[in-house]
């Protein structure tokens, strides 16, 4: 189902004109901007055939309740979340093992949009999170992912413990992070079918969760902090699987 969006940030809202012109309604830019970026993105909103308007910078700051917009706000209607029917048909036509990121109970939305940043990159075919208690794709996740949320399929799912089992059914290995396993990410296979569960800041993987796992692995901790955000141990993770992939 579609839904409204405001997208700001100059990466974020550069990226939906190039990928998505035809969802964005409107562009807000600051009149004060007059410099070669802005100018630059003003070309791009114009070619796309996307209505433009130069506003004051309070306008701005008050359509993003003074979050740091960098002079361009951008009204959207994007496709919400995915759901599990959506993720079955995902997996059911792709042409190479999967490669998932499962989410559990992320509720930071610059932890999520960095997260979302990272499985683009690291060619992750969808992000999987539960409903309840975990951060959704808020402005703040679109900002962070820098266009990333408007192409890695975002799905939600009502229960976790069920999509993971059916995910096992597909012969999909489901490894997780925990600070208590005893084998390191680098002693684990991540070369085949793949989902990779993290868990929620500070908490973990929920017990649940855990029990689901085919694998816990931690990351080797060889300084005095004790562990890392999320969105950083993701990407280490991710590229850890895609380097195996690539050897295999």
């Amino acid at each position: 189902m579609a839904e409204k969006h405001l997208i700001f940030g100059l990466h974020a809202v550069e990226a939906a004109v190039k990928r998505d012109s035809e969802h964005i309604e409107r562009v807000y830019l600051e009149q004060a901007r007059r410099d070669e970026r802005a100018r630059q993105l003003e070309g791009q909103i114009r070619a796309a055939g996307v209505a433009l308007e130069r506003v004051k910078r309070q306008v701005l700051d008050d359509l993003t309740d003074g979050q740091r917009h960098q002079g361009v706000v951008a009204e959207a209607t994007l496709p919400g979340p995915g759901d599990e029917r959506q993720l079955a048909r995902l997996l059911d036509e792709l042409s190479e093992p999967p490669l998932l990121l499962v989410l559990d109970g992320v509720q930071d939305p610059h932890n999520l949009g960095a997260c979302l940043r990272t499985a683009d990159a690291a060619g992750v075919q969808a992000v999987i999170a539960p409903k309840d208690r975990a951060c959704g794709l808020t402005s703040t996740v679109r900002k962070v992912a820098s266009g990333a949320a408007e192409i890695v399929p975002f799905i939600q799912v009502t229960n976790l413990a069920r999509t993971l089992r059916e995910l096992r059914e597909r012969g999909i290995w489901l490894v997780g992070t925990d600070l208590s396993a005893e084998s390191d990410l680098y002693q684990a296979d991540l070369a085949g079918p793949l989902a990779l569960i993290m868990g929620a800041e500070e908490k973990g993987l929920r017990r649940l969760t855990r029990e689901h796992c085919d694998q816990l692995v931690r990351l080797p901790m060889v300084g005095t902090v004790q562990s890392l955000n999320v969105s950083v141990s993701t990407g280490i993770c991710l590229y850890e699987a895609r380097r195996q992939r690539r050897a295999s």
